[in-house]
């Protein structure tokens, strides 16, 4: 297996292992508390990925009733749904029990691919791109649902795991469409997010000919400088949080141009 596929197995196997773990570390009333998620609790998280995990194996979508659910904003969320619902009724031990069944089978499957098939284009909620590529897509969203069921039952960690460089990586690719495009922020625009954390570094966008280009030079007097941990990072830019929210409780400090700043934090978030 080439570096790179190796580097995001050992990735998935890290998040998958993480999860296993953290189940045992919950008690019954842990399932059911609700997440940052509309309509999920701990246990729906833990679901959702048994469920996409045996969709890559091979197994068929349950045939359920969804109309009954109200927090569905899209077909896609629709399409994750159905394998959520499924398991609404299913105690969360049990849940707790498949996820650890299941996942060793998807690194085994994973771990008998050739390096020409990591390299095959195809489907993905990105668009066409390379499985390697769809696999960096589950390592974000294993560890994001993670995150979501720590933070629901008060069980903080894994903050400067792999997945959450991935993590941080993925959403630091978006930031210049974000201060750009969604912030509509003008031309000689500079904006610094300081994240702090072990996952985390500080990371310079600056718009230039119409354009928001993430930099690797550092602005001495950016226009705004946005000040901010690794779990808020990731909770704003996974649609977790709202700007205001992250405000409210304290989880950022803007400096300098106050306005643009919680444009940007009110547009962080880059999953459907």
């Amino acid at each position: 297996m080439r570096a790179e596929n190796a580097e995001r197995f050992t990735q998935l196997e890290e998040v998958w292992t993480a999860v296993a773990d953290l189940t045992d570390e919950l008690d019954e009333a842990a399932w059911d508390i609700p997440t940052d998620l509309p309509g999920w609790t701990v246990k729906d998280c833990l679901s959702h990925l048994v469920g996409t995990e045996l969709g890559f194996l091979g197994e068929p979508p349950p045939a359920v009733d969804l109309s009954h659910l109200t927090h569905l904003k899209n077909p896609f969320s629709e399409i994750i749904e159905v394998w959520v619902e499924a398991r609404r009724a299913t105690p969360g031990r049990d849940v707790a029990a498949e996820w650890c069944a299941v996942f060793p089978r998807r690194l085994a499957a994973l771990a008998a691919m050739s390096d020409d098939e990591w390299d095959v284009v195809g489907w993905s909620p990105l668009g066409d791109v390379a499985y390697r590529t769809f696999m960096e897509v589950r390592v974000f969203d294993s560890w994001m649902h993670q995150q979501d069921m720590r933070r629901a039952a008060d069980r903080p960690g894994e903050l400067d795991a792999s997945g959450a460089r991935v993590s941080v990586g993925r959403i630091r690719n978006g930031l210049g469409y974000i201060v750009g495009k969604r912030a509509g922020a003008p031309d000689a625009t500079s904006v610094v997010f300081a994240v702090d954390g072990d996952a985390g570094g500080t990371f310079t966008v600056v718009v230039d000919g119409g354009r928001a280009i993430d930099v690797v030079d550092q602005v001495a007097d950016p226009t705004v400088r946005l000040d901010l941990d690794v779990e808020t990072f990731c909770a704003l830019g996974g649609g977790r949080w709202s700007g205001p929210e992250a405000a409210a409780a304290d989880r950022v400090r803007i400096s300098g141009d106050a306005d643009l700043g919680r444009r940007i934090l009110d547009n962080m978030a880059i999953t459907p």
